[in-house]
């Protein structure tokens, strides 16, 4: 069983002992520290309607089978803190994000494990803009849980609890807000999808954005019951229940997000994946051709995104791995689109965050527009692999001083350029190499991408060859 605290939040298995587990004790021990964070802060709540000057938290789930013990936990812990919490229940991440700036709230607390197995849970944690904690305030929130040094209300300062139900309708109209989001084309090209939403929010949310898109669909494993169909990570060898679904035909477009609706997938009309690294590819395309500007991804994701926006005339950034160190670059230069190459969308005019619906809303528009079929759109885009190994360390070993040496072998050379904001990344002409260690386990994870996927894997294990020499 497995405990795992960061300063992105606190994330676990659930059952088990103290310590070792997400449980109980633990919930309210990280739940009390970002309360005094938020606190510290200056949290006072900015709402009048939801609370009498109180520092306001906005609480959302996924479908998890924990969520609801785990929801009471948080939401009674941040009442006896003396805050008020405004539940808006079974929600998306982005929902979420969206709510605590809709609500002017100090904070949310976002319980999903994201593309985690069932019996994981977590807690993600959210300033007063809705956007991930920085690196410098998840550390100070780890440093408070560990100090435990808490204070909490007398009975007539015990924070109010607000359900709400109208996050997802404000999340909606925000989507379908923007200006690129091109209803009137998506209507009339009539689309019908199918849609793996994973028994989770997804089946909640997206049919009332597809209603309102004018699209007609079907939706499998639609029931938010947390009792994932499959491993719930949207990758081609979990999908093939809606990847059949779409070689019977009868679909012009597959969509698969995760438990929390942040990442998004597409399966062409002929029942071959688009490609996860690819969904911000044409995402960004369809955006940099009605908006110049710059773009932003971490170091793991595909060099596609770099070629579509110079093809555009925008400049590409890379950024360390984490959602939070791609919206910090992307507002460093001002990027007006961005993500990771998980299949995270990241659209500034809309909120700095991973969006699913913003993704699909955009990327139909595009489809409508062009008026091409999901395959020929694919095919519009360089053709890149990226291979995904692992060198497994003894506990012992120096992960730092490895990845120096690789720096230092290759840092000078013509043609090469070495990037260390994360790790260690070795850029060549026509392919490139990530080596970052795990803050969990002693492995180094070795992505490396290149035209074919034997080019790509042939490069990690180079890579990989080199490193274990080094350890003798």
């Amino acid at each position: 069983m497995t405990l795992i605290k960061s300063i992105s939040g606190i994330r676990g298995t659930i059952g088990g002992a103290t310590g070792d587990t997400l449980n109980p004790l633990d919930i309210v021990k990280f739940v009390t520290a970002y309360a005094t964070f938020i606190k510290q802060q200056g949290g006072v709540g900015r709402d009048a309607e939801f609370n009498n000057n109180r520092p306001t938290i906005v609480v959302g789930r996924d479908a998890r089978i924990s969520g609801v013990m785990v929801d009471q936990v948080v939401c009674g812990t941040l009442m006896g803190v003396g805050f008020d919490v405004v539940n808006i229940g079974l929600a998306t991440t982005p929902t979420t994000e969206l709510a605590v700036s809709t609500l002017g709230a100090d904070g949310g607390i976002i319980l999903t494990a994201s593309h985690n197995p069932r019996q994981w849970n977590a807690l993600k944690l959210l300033n007063r803009e809705g956007e991930f904690l920085t690196a410098a305030d998840g550390a100070k929130v780890l440093e408070l849980a560990e100090k435990e040094d808490f204070e909490y209300a007398d009975v007539d300062k015990l924070g109010h609890y607000i359900n709400c139900d109208e996050a997802d309708q404000w999340h909606i109209d925000d989507v379908l807000s923007l200006e690129l989001v091109d209803r009137e084309a998506v209507r009339k090209a009539g689309f019908r999808v199918c849609v793996d939403a994973i028994n989770s929010v997804g089946g909640i949310i997206l049919p009332k954005l597809l209603d309102e898109l004018g699209v007609k669909y079907e939706i499998l494993n639609g029931e938010p019951t947390g009792d994932f169909a499959h491993n719930p990570e949207p990758l081609e060898k979990n999908l093939t229940e809606i990847m059949d679904k779409m070689k019977a035909g009868g679909f012009d477009l597959g969509i698969v997000v995760d438990p929390d609706v942040d990442r998004l997938a597409f399966i062409c009309e002929d029942g071959k994946m688009f490609g996860e690294e690819y969904t911000l590819v044409s995402v960004a395309d369809y955006v940099l051709s009605h908006t110049k500007g710059n773009t932003v991804s971490n170091l793991s994701s595909t060099r596609a995104l770099r070629d579509v926006t110079e093809k555009h005339g925008g400049e590409y950034s890379a950024a360390a791995v984490g959602e939070v160190n791609v919206t910090t670059k992307m507002k460093e230069v001002g990027a007006v689109i961005g993500g990771e190459g998980n299949g995270g969308v990241i659209y500034p005019e809309c909120h700095y965050g991973r969006d699913a619906l913003v993704g699909i809303a955009l990327f139909l528009s595009s489809l409508a527009q062009k008026g091409v079929k999901a395959s020929e759109l694919r095919r519009s885009f360089p053709d890149y692999f990226i291979a995904k190994n692992r060198i497994d360390l003894t506990a012992d070993t120096n992960v730092d001083a490895i990845l120096e040496k690789v720096k230092t072998m290759y840092s000078g050379k013509d043609g090469i350029k070495v990037n260390d904001i994360d790790g260690v990344k070795i850029d060549f002409p026509e392919k490139w190499v990530h080596l970052r260690k795990s803050n969990t386990e002693p492995i180094i994870r070795v992505y490396s991408e290149a035209h074919s996927m034997d080019e790509a894997d042939e490069l990690g294990k180079s890579i990989m060859k080199i490193v274990y020499e080094m350890q003798g």
